[in-house]
C-alpha cells in the first residue's frame, strides 16, 4: 500500500487549465499540457505502474555498489579541444557545437579516429582496481556518432573511422568477464548531425540550439507543428539505437541527459519503449524529469559537484576528474586524490552513488593525471571499501569531523580532521556501541571509548592511519537512532553549516547545483524566509562567526542565542565572506539564524555557509 502511494505521489499533477477564449497562447499552451498530461496518465495507469513493481529488485546492485566509472570517450577525444589550430575551452565533447563543424567535416574527423591503445580490458581493471563496481560509456554522445557497431544510418565507429572495430562490444565482454556492471550513455534528445533532431542550428537551423531557434526552449509548445520533424529522428533513430544497444549488448544500465530538448511526452515515450524491450535495465532520473513526473530508477544531481543538495531517495552525483567530461588536452584542472574519496564518502553519507567521469585520449589511452587519481582511490578503496559498498545514510546529526555511513548495525565515522587531541567526540547518538576499531587495523584492535547520555567519546592513536579519511568501525547493539541537526566537536577547529542543510522558513528558496562556489541557496526576496540550523555541543567554547555568500542587496540578521549581529550586504563580486563576531557557545542545542532585515533588488543574497572557527585561548 505504501508503494502504491508513493507511486501515485510521485505522478500527482496539477489540473490542466481551461484555455481562455480569444487567446491563441493559451490555447496553444494548453495543447501542449494535454499533449504532456496524456502521456503521464497512460504511463500511471499501466506500463510504468507496472515496471515500478520489480524496481527494487532491479536497483539493488546499484544501491550496493555505490561507486561507478562515467566515460566519456567519442570522435571528439581526438582533437581534445582543438580546432583548426585554436584552443576550445568548455566542455571537449561539444566541439562540434562549440565550433559549428558540419557533419561533412565532423566525418573527416571521424576518419582518423584510431585509438589502437584501446584495451577494453585494461579499462576495467583501472575501473575495478580505483574499487568502482560498474562502468557507463557514451555509446552515442550529442555529435550524434554511434560508437558502436549500428545499423542505423552511416554515422558510426564501423563505417567511418579507421578503427573499424567495435569497442563496446568489446567492453561489455570485459566487463561481464570482470563481473563489472555495465552500462550505456545515449544522448537521445540532442543530436547534432541528424537533420531532423533537435540541437543543429547552424546547418539544419534545428531548434533547441544556442541560437534559440523558434521559441527558445520550449520550441515544441511554441512551434507544434516542429514536432513531428523531431519524432521522425526519434522513431527512426534514437529508439532503434536504444533497441539495439539493449538487444545486441545487454547493458545493466541506460544512461540519458538533456531531456529538455524534447517534449515531455516524447521522453516519457522512449521510456515506454525501453520497458517494452527490457523491463530490467537501470534507467537513470534525466530521461523523465519533470514536475509530476520523475519516472527513472533514481535522480540525478548536477554535473561537477563540490557539494550535495538535499535528495529524497536513490540518487547519483557525476564528478569529473577536471572541467570537461571529455579529454580536453588543455585542461590540467584535475582535481586531488583526496577530493574524491571525501566525495564518495560525503555522498555515500547522504545515501546517493558517486559515477566518476574519466575522459580517454582520442588514441584509447587514459591520461596519466587520470591514472594518477584512479591509483589514488584505489589504495584507499583497498583498505575501506566496507564502509562505502552497500552503506547508506546514518539516523546521526552531521558532525564537523566528517561523514557517517551505516550498514546494518556497523556505523562507519569518515574521519576528515582528525583531532589534535586523540579524542573523537560523536554526538547526538542514540544507541549502544559494543566495540570501536580503525577499519585499516586488520586486526580490529579495539579503541577505548566512554558512552553517556547521547555523547561517545573515543580515544584514538596519535596519527591518523589515513590524513585524507581515516574509517573508525563502531559495532553497536539494537537500534541506531539520532538526534537531528548538526553536533559540534569542542576539540574540531572548523565546524561548516553549509545552506544546503539549513531549514527553509518562507517560500521561494531553491538550491544551486552544488558545483565550486554554486553551493547556494538562493531566491532569498522576502523578509519572511530564514536559514536556520541546530547546533549542540558538549563542553563551553568561544567561536568566531564567518558567513559566505554571492551578494544581492539589502542587510541581514544573524542570531545565535541572545547574541544578534546586523550586517550589510557586500558590494564586492563573487564569493564574499563577512566577519561576523565572536560568540560563546554553552552545552546544549541552540539555533544559528540568518533572517533578511531589509532585501532590494532581485533578492538578499545567494548564501553558501556559515563557519564557527573556534577560539583558541
Amino acid at each position: 500500500m505504501k508503494k502504491l502511494l508513493s507511486i501515485a505521489a510521485i505522478m500527482a499533477t496539477t489540473a490542466i487549465s481551461a484555455q481562455t477564449a480569444g487567446d491563441e497562447d493559451a490555447e496553444m499552451f494548453n495543447r501542449a499540457k494535454v499533449r504532456d498530461q496524456k502521456a503521464i496518465e497512460e504511463a500511471k495507469a499501466g506500463w510504468w505502474t507496472k515496471s515500478m513493481k520489480t524496481h527494487d529488485q532491479r536497483i539493488a546492485w546499484w544501491q550496493e555498489a555505490r561507486f561507478g566509472m562515467f566515460i566519456h570517450w567519442g570522435v571528439y577525444s581526438l582533437p581534445a579541444g582543438e580546432w583548426e589550430g585554436r584552443k576550445v575551452s568548455g566542455y571537449a565533447e561539444h566541439l562540434m557545437r562549440k565550433e559549428k563543424i558540419s557533419r561533412a567535416d565532423y566525418l573527416q574527423l571521424a576518419h582518423r579516429f584510431n585509438p589502437l591503445l584501446f584495451n577494453a580490458a585494461e579499462w576495467v581493471k583501472q575501473a575495478q582496481d580505483a574499487g568502482m563496481k560498474y562502468l557507463i560509456i557514451t555509446a552515442k554522445h550529442h555529435d550524434g556518432f554511434a560508437m558502436y557497431d549500428s545499423e542505423i544510418g552511416d554515422f558510426t565507429i564501423t563505417q567511418q573511422s579507421a578503427f573499424k572495430r567495435d569497442p563496446m562490444a568489446e567492453l561489455a565482454a570485459a566487463c561481464k568477464k570482470a563481473g563489472l556492471k555495465f552500462g550505456f550513455y545515449y544522448s537521445h534528445a540532442f543530436d547534432w548531425e541528424h537533420p531532423d533532431a533537435p540541437g543543429n542550428d547552424w546547418e539544419y537551423n534545428n531548434p533547441g540550439g544556442d541560437k534559440l531557434l523558434h521559441g527558445g526552449s520550449n520550441w515544441y509548445d511554441v512551434h507544434p507543428e516542429l514536432l513531428p520533424k523531431a519524432q521522425q529522428y526519434v522513431d527512426q533513430k534514437a529508439i532503434p539505437q536504444i533497441n539495439e544497444l539493449l538487444t545486441k549488448y545487454h547493458p545493466d544500465i541506460l544512461w540519458f541527459d538533456t531531456p529538455h530538448k524534447l517534449p515531455l511526452s516524447e521522453n516519457i515515450r522512449i521510456l515506454k519503449a525501453i520497458r517494452e524491450t527490457d523491463p530490467n535495465v537501470v534507467v537513470n532520473g534525466r530521461l523523465v524529469r519533470a514536475a509530476g513526473a520523475v519516472l527513472g530508477d533514481y535522480r540525478n544531481t548536477a554535473d561537477r559537484p563540490a557539494e550535495f543538495f538535499p535528495v529524497t531517495g536513490n540518487w547519483e552525483a557525476i564528478p569529473t576528474t577536471n572541467e570537461s567530461y571529455g579529454y580536453h588536452q588543455f585542461d590540467s584542472s584535475h582535481k586531488p586524490v583526496a577530493h574524491f574519496i571525501r566525495l564518495l564518502a560525503s555522498a555515500t553519507s547522504r545515501g546517493g552513488n558517486l559515477l566518476m567521469n574519466i575522459g580517454p585520449k582520442g588514441d584509447g589511452a587514459f591520461d596519466t593525471k587520470d591514472q594518477n587519481i584512479l591509483e589514488g582511490i584505489g589504495k584507499w578503496m583497498k583498505v575501506n571499501s566496507e564502509s562505502i559498498y552497500g552503506t547508506a545514510a546514518s539516523a546521526l546529526p552531521l558532525q564537523n569531523w566528517g561523514v557517517i555511513t551505516q550498514k546494518q548495525q556497523k556505523l562507519y565515522l569518515h574521519v576528515f580532521n582528525w583531532p589534535a587531541d586523540k579524542m573523537l567526540y560523536l554526538g547526538g547518538f542514540k544507541g549502544q556501541v559494543s566495540k570501536a576499531y580503525l577499519l585499516s587495523d586488520a586486526s580490529k584492535k579495539t579503541l577505548p571509548f566512554q558512552q553517556k547520555n547521547k555523547q561517545l567519546r573515543i580515544s584514538l592513536p596519535v596519527s591518523a592511519p589515513d590524513k585524507t579519511d581515516a574509517v573508525i568501525v563502531l559495532e553497536t547493539n539494537g537500534k541506531i537512532e539520532g538526534d537531528e541537526g548538526f553536533y559540534i566537536a569542542p576539540n574540531i577547529a572548523l565546524s561548516r553549516l553549509l545552506a544546503f542543510d539549513a531549514k527553509q522558513e518562507g517560500k521561494g528558496f531553491k538550491f544551486g547545483d552544488g558545483k565550486t562556489d554554486k553551493y547556494y541557496v538562493e531566491g532569498w526576496k522576502k523578509k519572511d524566509q530564514a536559514l536556520s540550523w541546530d547546533i549542540t555541543t558538549s563542553e563551553k567554547s568561544s567561536y568566531k562567526i564567518l558567513v559566505k555568500y554571492i551578494a544581492g542587496k539589502g542587510s541581514y540578521l544573524l542570531t545565535l542565542g541572545k547574541s544578534i549581529f546586523e550586517k550589510e550586504i557586500s558590494e564586492k563580486k563573487g564569493v564574499v565572506t563577512d566577519e561576523i563576531g565572536t560568540v560563546t557557545i554553552q552545552p546544549g542545542w541552540h539555533q544559528l539564524r540568518i533572517s533578511p532585515k531589509q532585501t532590494e533588488g532581485n533578492e538578499l543574497m545567494k548564501l553558501l555557509e556559515a563557519q564557527l572557527i573556534k577560539v583558541t585561548q
